[in-house]
């Protein structure tokens, strides 16, 4: 898989692209109201428990509408937050500060948001079984999304069509299940390759070949039990398909291996922060 990389230079870019959509053309024409030069110390403080996230890209923020705000993290990356835990103190011209605080505040709210919310899988799921993001991402935010899901203590699958072959079910209703995992097979080059199937007996006919994985979707509990016992001696096992908070316990007691939640990423709630002048 792609690796994930948040470096100085990535965050910076995207964060300029974040302004830009904030500030133009005009600039903040509310905070523009504000003539004194004066100089706060604000608190960055979670309004609820969390594991919080994005904390580079809010000091970027700041840095980039002025490089003289300090923005002191009392929080690491990763870390479990409780309500009313002091995240932050920023320091600097207040006009400045109101001109970031949104930006800034969005890029915590849903990184922290996502990691949040996969780190309720993964205690669910226990250790013997991996919750992996998919590619149901927002377009452009695919590399923060899932550098949020590390974060919350999740497992990246493929980062985008290139990293592996994975044969759903639409390529196999448009062609044959069995020849296409012989041609990826054939033409793999070193690439993973993980078939989907949806029944037991999808999963038999193709027993044997030599594939990494296999994608078991929208099985009942019985079914996905069945063929994890069928499928563990020849290929890891992943499940898929409207996994809940509720289901997420029963599917992992099947003995999969890894567990994809579309969720995590298209529909992890923001996490509520706020600015205490």
């Amino acid at each position: 898989m792609s690796k994930i990389k948040l470096s100085k230079e990535f965050i910076k870019s995207t964060v300029k692209l974040a302004l830009n959509e904030d500030l133009y053309p005009s600039g903040d024409i509310t905070s523009g109201l504000i003539n004194n030069e004066k100089v706060l110390t604000i608190k960055l403080i979670s309004n609820q428990s969390a594991i919080v996230g994005g904390l580079l890209f809010a000091k970027q923020t700041f840095a980039l509408i002025d490089d003289k705000i300090r923005f002191i993290i009392k929080k690491k990356d990763g870390s479990r937050v409780k309500k009313g835990n002091l995240i932050a103190l920023i320091k600097g011209n207040a006009k400045n500060i109101l001109i970031a605080e949104r930006v800034a505040l969005n890029f915590l709210s849903h990184i922290s948001g996502i990691a949040t919310k996969t780190n309720e899988f993964v205690k669910l799921a226990g250790k013997k079984t991996k919750i992996c993001c998919t590619r149901k991402t927002i377009p452009n935010l695919r590399v923060i999304q899932k550098y949020a899901v590390k974060l919350g203590g999740g497992t990246n699958h493929r980062f985008n069509l290139s990293d592996e072959y994975l044969i759903k079910d639409n390529h196999i209703a448009s062609s044959n299940l069995k020849g296409l995992v012989l041609k990826a097979i054939k033409n793999k080059k070193g690439k993973k390759i993980t078939v989907e199937v949806d029944t037991i007996k999808q999963l038999r006919s193709i027993l044997g070949l030599k594939f990494n994985m296999v994608l078991l979707d929208n099985m009942s509990i019985k079914n996905l039990r069945e063929s994890v016992k069928i499928a563990k001696k020849y290929y890891e096992t992943e499940a898929s398909g409207n996994v809940s908070l509720k289901s997420v316990k029963a599917i992992a007691s099947t003995g999969v291996s890894r567990i994809s939640v579309g969720s995590i990423t298209h529909s992890a709630p923001a996490v509520d922060f706020k600015l205490e002048i």
